[in-house]
């Protein structure tokens, strides 16, 4: 009853509450599509045959949750990765910073908040009625003593944040070593990507490649493969994969007449058609073995190649020095796993890199303010009076409290999220035409751009009323930024909390039941056959990553301000836990391993966001009339960001790159690895375009339809 009353305060109905929590209450009953829900153990075989009629179907069990909670590190570990972990440690990080937060808030803060009487009266019989005002900062006295108590709580909880920080970097820094000294030799290792390489009439890039490295890394250097442009074979290949498709379905609705007996229409069109595709599926393999021969192949030739050397130190020497005197040619970088690397997207030139990285940062930004749209509807929807002057037709149905409490409480944070459903897969599409070569560096770009566009547009453009002329002015005036933040992002209190009930608890239990892979699955069965390749999803991390930044960015800022917010964050994380773990378990598996690399992302964030926090206080302490709060609040920030260039300094370097000791360590651990001169040899296969692998659709299994390659 109390939570209930809590949600009905912040605009929320209690018939809300009611299904919100009747849904909860199935959360213990795994989904009954198990195509679905458990790809990860049907592609791995290890999930056994599920009878027709099942009691675990219709009574909810808890087994999951006990096997999600038992789950430890190091199972997770070996089952999904480090990346993995570190997500998973992101969660964690962010429970233990608002149970810590919430003991403050709620019980010290909350009740200082409700004390005060600067905006009304605190009523206790009556909790449900109470406005969300009373819970916040802003009821407490202007000049009140009892303002320093909110001081003190931010100084704390910026310490406690800054000790699990770097407590957190030093620990994953630590486990991303560890994993990589306990880790076989991989090709990636021993590999770099040479781009940007000098082409000449008289020489093809094969033989440049073979004669640069040959002159300036005699001892080290392995062997090499050139890239190809393969963007007609993949379209062919595209095309012979549709073909095939439709074949298969008229192959199986023909077998379906066979058996109803339509025997008169059984050699009919749909033989005709099947002899049709078959002719020209027949052709797109011919012309694809034309296309993979290695005299087509040798006209296509990018200018990018992959180079292997004997150690790993040898290849990191490599990839950090500049390879030519023109720093715009032999451009070397780290290689990605042979998984890893994003085959479509291999530029010719330095300059076509730059333009395109050009073109996608103004399409962003675009995007970007073009999104205010969706959220100046929101605000409109939230500022009643503006909606009986455009729509007077309104007036009448607007009196009913119901309706209003919809319409102001969950209807804007239902067409917000619904409208930032768009935002990753946006973002994710023209991250990938940045000119990025691993599908890691593509999610790593479109997750900091997720955050960012989030904190632009849900945040910031939310607190100033959707109004880009207002974010304007507010950046090109600075100092005043503190004290307009501390006007607006009080008064957007109950938005917040809304949306984390909305947007957070809907979110996370979506990804329990997988609604839309669901809907997709009933769509696309009709039209595929049993010789499709079953594809084990990851997680989209520039999807989740963001989200639960972005609420502990809610929760920092809001904690001295509208603790009642915490409650609401503690629910999701908790929920987030065990639903994460559950889907590393029976749904994700790793399509690429990068060992970690997304902590700095989590650390920087967590960073702005304490940042933003001092700022709030700093305009906060000054608009309550207590200059000496906001004066002493000035050197928190200037800390917080020692705090942070410390961290960069100390951690950073490991995330980056391995260290030369680790590297030579690691080395010589191989040189009496019997198995390495058979890993050497397997290199060059590695890094092979799947464009350019053998491939057959036809039944016909002549020679002829073998890949002409050497």
């Amino acid at each position: 009853m109390i939570i209930s009353a809590l949600l009905t305060s912040v605009g929320i109905n209690t018939g809300l509450c009611v299904v919100f929590f009747a849904c909860y209450s199935i959360l213990r009953k795994q989904p009954s599509n198990y195509a679905v829900y458990i790809p990860r153990l049907l592609a791995e075989g290890t999930s056994k045959r599920i009878p027709r009629f099942n009691l675990e179907r219709i009574i909810p069990f808890s087994n999951w949750v006990a096997r999600a909670w038992k789950l430890s590190e190091d199972e997770l570990l070996s089952l999904s990765g480090l990346d993995a972990v570190v997500f998973m440690r992101m969660i964690t990080f962010s429970l233990k910073i608002f149970t810590f937060a919430g003991i403050i808030g709620i019980f010290v803060l909350l009740p200082v908040n409700c004390w005060g009487n600067q905006l009304q009266d605190f009523d206790v019989v009556d909790f449900a009625n109470n406005s969300l005002d009373v819970f916040t900062i802003s009821n407490v006295n202007s000049g009140s003593n009892w303002l320093w108590v909110h001081f003190f709580a931010v100084y704390i909880l910026t310490g406690f944040i800054c000790l699990l920080l770097h407590h957190e970097y030093k620990y994953i820094a630590l486990k991303r070593l560890s994993y990589f000294y306990s880790s076989d030799p991989r090709p990636h290792q021993f590999t770099i990507l040479v781009r940007s390489i000098p082409s000449s009439s008289s020489y093809s890039i094969s033989d440049s490649v073979e004669s640069f490295f040959r002159e300036f890394y005699p001892s080290t250097y392995v062997s090499h493969v050139v890239i190809r442009r393969t963007n007609k074979i993949r379209s062919l290949l595209i095309k012979a994969k549709n073909l095939y498709k439709k074949i298969t379905q008229l192959r199986k609705h023909n077998r379906q007449k066979n058996k109803q007996g339509d025997y008169f229409r059984l050699f009919g069109q749909d033989d005709g058609l099947i002899d049709q595709y078959g002719k020209k599926l027949s052709e797109i393999e011919q012309n694809v073995r034309l296309h993979q021969s290695e005299n087509s192949l040798a006209t296509e030739e990018a200018r990018a190649a992959f180079v292997f050397f004997k150690s790993r130190y040898a290849a990191a020497t490599a990839f950090h020095m500049q390879q030519s005197v023109n720093p715009t040619q032999w451009i070397a970088e780290p290689a990605p796993e042979p998984r890893d690397v994003y085959w479509p997207f291999f530029s010719e030139s330095f300059m076509r890199r730059w333009i395109s990285k050009l073109v996608v940062l103004v399409a962003t930004t675009l995007f970007t303010l073009l999104f205010l749209i969706p959220v100046v509807i929101v605000q409109g929807l939230t500022n009643l009076k503006q909606l009986e002057v455009l729509f007077p037709f309104l007036t009448s149905i607007l009196t009913i409290k119901f309706v209003t409490q919809i319409i102001t409480g969950y209807l804007p944070s239902l067409i917000l999220q619904l409208s930032l459903k768009a935002v990753p897969p946006i973002m994710g599409f023209l991250t990938s035409m940045q000119g990025y070569i691993s599908h890691s560096d593509i999610e790593s770009s479109a997750c900091n751009k997720v955050i960012w566009f989030t904190v632009w547009n849900v945040f910031l453009a939310t607190v100033f009323s959707g109004s880009f002329i207002s974010l304007l002015s507010v950046i090109l005036d600075p100092k005043h930024i503190p004290e307009r933040l501390a006007v607006a992002v009080p008064a957007q209190a109950s938005f917040f909390i809304t949306y984390v009930v909305t947007s957070g608890w809907t979110s996370v239990t979506s990804e329990l039941f997988r609604i839309i892979p669901l809907l997709g699955s009933l769509i696309t069965r009709p039209f595929s056959s049993p010789d499709d390749e079953f594809e084990v999803p990851s997680l989209p991390f520039h999807r989740d990553v963001p989200r639960v930044l972005f609420f502990g960015l809610l929760g920092i800022t809001y904690f001295f301000l509208a603790p009642l917010i915490l409650p609401f964050l503690l629910a999701y994380l908790c929920l987030a836990y065990i639903i994460y773990r559950n889907q590393f378990i029976n749904v994700y598996a790793p399509k690429y391993e990068t060992g970690g690399k997304l902590w700095p992302t989590v650390h920087n964030t967590m960073i702005f966001s304490l940042i933003l926090m001092h700022m709030i206080a700093l305009g906060i302490f000054a608009l309550k009339k207590l200059s000496p709060a906001s004066s002493w609040m000035l050197p928190l920030p200037v800390l917080t960001l020692l705090f942070n260039e410390y961290c960069r300094k100390r951690f950073l370097p490991i995330f980056i790159a391995y260290s030369t000791e680790s590297l030579i360590k690691k080395d010589r651990e191989d040189q009496n690895d019997p198995r390495m001169a058979e890993f050497y040899k397997k290199l060059v296969i590695a890094y092979k375009d799947p464009a350019l692998l053998p491939f057959q659709y036809t039944s016909n299994t002549d020679d002829l339809f073998d890949p002409l390659l050497s």
